[in-house]
């Protein structure tokens, strides 16, 4: 049986706050659509105190950013940097181009292309959110991304030296010192000054990731990442300290961040929520994890660790710690899930911040059906065939030719059926030889 020990807002509460977010989303589009760059210089100094005189930083500017850093700052940022490349390297290697000879004389093949220009959002208003450009740009240029735009919004009211750091570091063709929606659209449609990309990737606060929603189409996006979400999955092997822990330290990336304690101890559960209350009097960002906890969090207690795997199947979360006897047994069933961290050696903020593997995840029951960012977003893997011989057009032709009969596609019929009446006798096609595919 489930037991709810504690609850957070219901899923009426949760679509009034989406639905005016919707339309203040729709009214900046609009905004940014119709004026460019007067539009979101306006939203700029409403929503961020933000008006320079140019969004774009120059190189100098770069550097002058860099040099404001300690060696340990830089070494820190390239020591991630490291494992981040490292790992998505490695899965860019894992994908192949092929071409294969199906049927004789039949070529069929795919290639992975990159897409040819990225628009990076980096939070950066609230918390500068340094792990995003590492992310987001290193990503997307270890997959062979040409142009790659880097934004975050100003942080105390200027452009925060270890973000433009990091985005330089990363590979970041141009960087912007712009937040929120009106960044993400100009990217999304551009303006005056900002060239479209064609596709935006990086996770974001509700109005970043409704933006994305909207503009989706329009453009490419990595995935639907709204505010962070982390289900700690626990048993009593371990305390209610670490669960504490774990949960507040997600709830405290915004005032919506849903976090979620799931056990099958109630002994667990309870001291969990006690240390909760005194964590949250000594926690210095409380004032944000606390109204996270009190409108998002819940705990949810389980008699079996079936019904904890059926639970969290069913919510689909971005982060999901687990910490059991028997971590690897989730690993194996959970079918639902952004990433998982297994055991209690490691944690959300590992993946977070440095550990390799990438922090933009899906959100609001997205893993369902698709996982987070990486390397393989920014590549379309696009097919192609060959027919070499006569022979081969004829006798495709003629399956094709019946096939198009039957659903009454006169003109795509006599598109093979022409190549029934040209080629039906054999031939081959001299000038092609079959080179082998090579790794991209």
């Amino acid at each position: 049986m489930i037991r709810h020990l504690k609850r957070g807002k219901d899923a009426r509460a949760r679509a009034d706050d989406d639905t005016k977010v919707r339309a203040v989303v729709e009214g900046i589009i609009a905004a940014v659509e119709a004026r460019g760059d007067a539009a979101v210089r306006e939203y700029s100094r409403q929503f961020d105190q933000w008006d320079p005189a140019d969004f774009r930083l120059s190189a100098a500017d770069i550097e002058q950013a860099r040099s404001s850093l300690s060696a340990r700052e830089i070494e820190d940022i390239a020591f991630a940097q490291k494992q981040i490349r490292g790992f998505a390297q490695v899965q860019r290697d894992s994908m192949q181009d092929i071409e294969v000879e199906t049927l004789p004389g039949v070529i069929l093949g795919h290639k992975h292309i990159p897409v040819n220009a990225v628009g990076c959002y980096v939070p950066g208003g609230k918390y500068p959110m340094i792990a995003s450009a590492h992310m987001s740009v290193l990503t997307a240029k270890v997959a062979g991304v040409k142009r790659v735009v880097a934004t975050a919004p100003p942080y105390q009211g200027a452009p925060h030296p270890a973000i433009v750091t990091a985005m330089s570091m990363a590979g970041a063709d141009e960087i912007l010192v712009l937040g929120g929606v009106q960044a993400v659209v100009a990217m999304a449609v551009g303006t005056q000054t900002v060239a479209p990309v064609d596709m935006l990737v990086g996770p974001g606060n509700m109005y970043v990731a409704e933006a994305k929603r909207q503009l989706y189409g329009r453009v490419g996006i990595d995935l639907f990442a709204g505010p962070t979400e982390t289900l700690v999955i626990a048993d009593d092997s371990v305390d209610g300290e670490m669960c504490a822990v774990d949960l507040l330290g997600q709830a405290e990336h915004g005032p919506t961040s849903p976090a979620i304690l799931l056990t099958d101890s109630e002994a667990l559960a309870r001291e969990t929520m006690a240390q909760v209350e005194r964590q949250l009097a000594i926690l210095p960002t409380a004032g944000i994890a606390r109204q996270s906890w009190a409108d998002y969090g819940e705990v949810i207690v389980c008699d079996t660790r079936q019904e904890m795997l059926r639970t969290a199947d069913e919510l689909a979360y971005e982060h999901v710690q687990v910490m059991t006897r028997d971590p690897d047994f989730f690993l194996q069933n959970l079918t639902n899930f952004g990433a998982l961290f297994l055991g209690p050696r490691t944690n959300v903020s590992f993946g977070d911040k440095v550990i390799g593997t990438n922090h933009t995840l899906p959100t609001n029951r997205n893993a369902r059906y698709t996982g987070g960012l990486w390397v393989g977003k920014f590549l379309k893997t696009c097919t192609y065939q060959k027919v070499l011989t006569d022979e081969a057009s004829a006798m495709v032709g003629e399956y094709c030719s019946r096939l198009c009969h039957m659903e009454n596609f006169a003109g795509h019929g006599e598109q093979a059926n022409l190549r029934v009446r040209r080629y039906g006798q054999r031939g081959e096609v001299p000038w092609y030889q079959p080179v082998p595919a090579q790794p991209a």
